[in-house]
């Protein structure tokens, strides 16, 4: 009787693969010399210009020290967890309005899918289209799940250009509103 051993000799290369994407995770955590922080509380707002779902450029110091700005960055236009949050800040809105302050989502996606996703949500605020990333990177906004899925990350800044908060959290997408609109109160109690 012959033994048929062919499942053993999977077993160390699937072993030794998952050894090897422990240790490539590992070393991605290790922060390099370009990429030490993301943009943090105290930090001065990065200057940048991107067009928006109507295909105008968006610069932002057109809104500096006219607005407080919640800047929000989300993976993918019409993903489960990006409308659950865009509609979100979508239903609070005036809440935002009230606490002076412009929403600004910010993904890789292009014009006319940012112009479809507002379309569709009826989203009342400006997305902005920043398909290589550039900003992203200028926020230093991490990516979660071994680099494959872009970060969620939300930034409060007031009308001085100063980050007053931010938020990273991809699975509580919801939570990003709640955390904006504390910033803005506290904020607002500060002033």
């Amino acid at each position: 009787m012959k033994l048929d051993t062919t499942h053993q000799l999977c077993r160390p290369v699937w072993f030794s693969l998952l050894i090897a994407l422990l240790i490539l995770n590992a070393v991605s955590c290790v922060p390099s010399v370009n990429n030490m922080k993301q943009v943090q509380k105290g930090s001065t707002v990065p200057q940048f210009a991107l067009p928006d779902q109507n295909g105008k450029l968006f610069d932002i110091t057109t809104v500096l020290g006219k607005k407080n700005l919640v800047i929000y960055f989300y993976p993918k236009d019409d993903s489960p967890g990006c409308t659950k949050e865009a509609c979100t800040f979508r239903d609070q809105y005036e809440v935002f309005q009230e606490a002076d302050a412009e929403i600004i989502g910010i993904s890789s996606d292009d014009v006319e899918s940012h112009r479809r996703f507002a379309e569709k949500y009826r989203l009342t605020y400006t997305l902005l289209s920043d398909e290589d990333g550039k900003v992203r990177k200028l926020f230093r906004v991490p990516s979660d799940l071994f680099g494959i899925l872009p970060g969620r990350v939300t930034c409060v800044i007031n009308k001085q250009g100063i980050v007053v908060h931010t938020f990273d959290s991809q699975l509580q997408a919801e939570k990003h509103i709640e955390e904006a609109l504390a910033a803005l109160k506290r904020a607002g109690k500060q002033q």
